[in-house]
């Protein structure tokens, strides 16, 4: 069956939002015509907003309405602390854990396979800060696959001349989880990453 040229071109813009497959994306363009006409028109005028007005921060890349944004503005945090984060995303994961230091966020999907090259990583504001001096360690909070190996081991290179502690998340079995279910490589780096047991 044909849909309406205007139905198809909206479910075919929202195929190409991340998880969203074809079912899923005619179910949302089927709901957002249901919608009161000015709900539809706060939806598209926040999208165009987000995009005319949010931009990485300058000092550290996270996706922000002010420069610099709130988390360099804030005083309070561990200036010592800097964690190296792939996505926007991840910030706002990691800071529901509480973490108080900065962090530099790369916004670039780094992939091996794509032909990616590192020097198109934009690392200035990073070694900024870390000849600043104030920076003791460097977490890097990168996925757990081989281009976050790649990149861990390439940024861990970068921060050496600035004598900087470089850490790294540790990798292991999620809570919850079945050992017999886990994969090789996850057990190797839980065994890799145990530690003692506190009475």
């Amino acid at each position: 069956m044909r849909l309406a040229r205007p139905l198809e071109n909206l479910i075919d813009q929202l195929l190409k939002l991340p998880t969203i497959g074809p079912k899923t994306a005619q179910r949302l363009a089927l709901y957002i015509l249901k919608m009161p006409e000015n709900e539809a028109r706060q939806i598209a005028q926040a999208i165009i907003d987000a995009r005319e007005k949010v931009a990485p921060c300058s000092t550290c890349g996270m996706l922000t309405d002010v420069d610099p944004c709130a988390i360099c503005q804030d005083q309070g945090r561990d200036q010592r602390l800097l964690c190296v984060t792939e996505e926007t995303s991840d910030v706002i994961a990691l800071e529901r854990t509480g973490f108080r230091g900065r962090y530099f966020v790369l916004n670039k999907n780094f992939h091996l396979m794509d032909g990616f090259n590192l020097d198109d990583l934009h690392l200035a504001p990073l070694i900024d800060q870390l000849a600043s001096g104030k920076v003791q360690e460097m977490v890097l909070a990168l996925n757990p696959d081989i281009d976050g190996e790649v990149l861990s081991r390439y940024l861990a290179d970068l921060a050496r001349p600035y004598q900087v502690r470089v850490t790294r998340l540790a990798h292991g079995l999620p809570v919850g989880g079945d050992i017999e279910f886990a994969d090789e490589i996850t057990l190797r780096r839980a065994l890799e990453g145990r530690h003692d047991v506190q009475p």
